[in-house]
């Protein structure tokens, strides 16, 4: 009981001050290597959760509901800034959140994915198709008149292990809503890709998606990365390796997911996370590259990461994790200045494949039944129940849905002829070699029956 009061002081303490300090939400852009208010000017720092109650893969919109209410009233006294949602119904209304979220002057960020539209892993050329672009065509749609629209995802973790090779289909992906946006969107909203920490190809794929043609790398990246855990320090969480790895990176970096929880544990069994790295993440030396981040995540679940304890009746109830936090983020204050952003950096020079990397500089073209949706608009939103694009004739359906392909990986259609001759090319020895394997079959089955008659002569 008492620790019931000191909580609800604590939270009325902290939630006068972070509601005083909450201003309009004017458009984000980029400059260099940070993100800026579009009217202030002023250096914007992410200082968010990732927010998805029931789950990162859970089918509730959590911008459709009357419940934003009620977690908007919590964002405020944490003093949260921005919030990053994984999953939304591009047909359902979502006016009345993101308006109470520009009220409290709180950003989204946005994955364009859904558990039934994105790249697979497992057989990216195909799931790359006119299905998913009107998909995410239709997500963009419908969240690009917010001006607390931060940005959209065009893939998250898509890559989490040493195989990369679908990578080459999510820059593609970044390239077609980019375009998107610059020929249906009154503003340039960015778009970026949220990568796992893989130590053996993570600056691969950082370089991978800023280089090429402007029109073709993201416009910001970002990292789940859960290196700090509990009472560390720079150098022994890796934060000093990741500044000095990404000190000339040209376009903004930012933590999509942060917050270890193997720590130590509470007497009800939860994990105690002392947020320490809040500290580190908005300290001088870490802003000249990074722009905040975003604490995994708002609502608990099973896996102890949670912030806030949602019950079956829609209540909420703050856990003594989000104290901390709200804690560290009004003790923690902002860079002054600029942050010593780098304006004019140049872009990656594009990585070669190796053991642990393999991906295409040249990019695959859009399909060409989707182009009219680049041209003439997606159209009609079909929602998160709308056709899917994770079909594929080379998969066969078991309980489970959808199994591995049953064909090797195939390069990319490429843009340029020569590449594709050369693709061409490639096809046409692989049916010459079937059709020789044919004939010899052939000859061989004709020496068999010749040689059993001469015998039964």
């Amino acid at each position: 009981m008492i620790f019931g009061r000191r909580l609800l002081y604590t939270l009325l303490l902290l939630g006068s001050g972070a509601i005083g300090s909450l201003a309009k939400t004017n458009p984000i852009i980029i400059k260099g290597n940070a993100f800026f208010d579009s009217e202030t000017g002023e250096r914007f720092y992410l200082r968010g959760v990732d927010y998805q109650p029931g789950g990162s893969s859970s089918l509730v919109d959590p911008l459709a509901t009357d419940s934003c209410y009620k977690d908007v009233e919590i964002f405020k006294k944490m003093g949260v800034n921005t919030i990053r949602v994984y999953q939304v119904d591009n047909a359902a209304d979502h006016d009345n959140c993101m308006k109470a979220f520009e009220e409290a002057g709180i950003y989204v960020i946005l994955d364009l994915n859904t558990f039934r539209h994105s790249i697979s892993r497992a057989d990216p050329a195909l799931s790359y198709n006119k299905v998913y672009l009107q998909h995410i065509f239709s997500t963009v749609d419908a969240f690009k008149d917010y001006d607390n629209v931060l940005g959209f995802f065009s893939g998250n973790e898509v890559v989490n292990d040493h195989e990369t090779t679908a990578i080459t289909w999510v820059k593609a992906t970044t390239r077609d809503v980019k375009a998107y946006i610059k020929k249906h969107a009154s503003r340039q909203i960015p778009v970026g890709y949220s990568a796992a920490d893989i130590a053996e190809n993570r600056l691969e794929l950082a370089h991978y998606f800023n280089c090429g043609d402007e029109s073709e790398r993201a416009d910001f990246y970002a990292f789940n990365m859960y290196e700090w855990c509990g009472h560390s320090s720079m150098s022994v969480s890796g934060y000093f390796d990741r500044i000095r790895e990404f000190s000339s990176y040209s376009i903004p970096l930012f933590l999509s997911e942060f917050g270890c929880n193997t720590v130590e544990i509470f007497e009800d069994q939860t994990p105690d996370r002392p947020f320490t790295e809040i500290e580190a993440i908005y300290s001088p030396l870490m802003t000249e590259s990074f722009s905040g981040g975003l604490v995994y995540e708002y609502s608990a679940e099973p896996n102890n990461y949670g912030l806030v304890i949602v019950d079956d009746n829609e209540n909420r109830k703050i856990s003594k994790n989000c104290v901390t936090l709200m804690k560290q983020f009004q003790k923690v204050p902002n860079p002054k200045g600029d942050g010593g952003f780098r304006e004019n950096a140049s872009p990656s020079e594009c990585p070669r494949n190796s053991t642990y990397f393999q991906a295409w500089d040249v990019l695959p073209t859009m399909p060409k039944e989707a182009k009219v949706y680049l041209e003439e608009g997606a159209g009609e939103p079909l929602g998160i129940d709308g056709p899917t694009n994770m079909w594929s004739p080379y998969h066969h359906q078991d309980g489970n849905g959808f199994t591995t392909p049953k064909h090797p990986k195939v390069k990319p259609g490429l843009s340029n002829a020569t590449n594709s001759s050369k693709a061409n090319l490639g096809e046409e020895k692989e049916e010459e070699s079937a059709s020789s394997k044919v004939t010899f079959t052939l000859v061989q089955l004709g020496l068999v029956l010749l040689v059993s008659m001469f015998i039964k002569f």
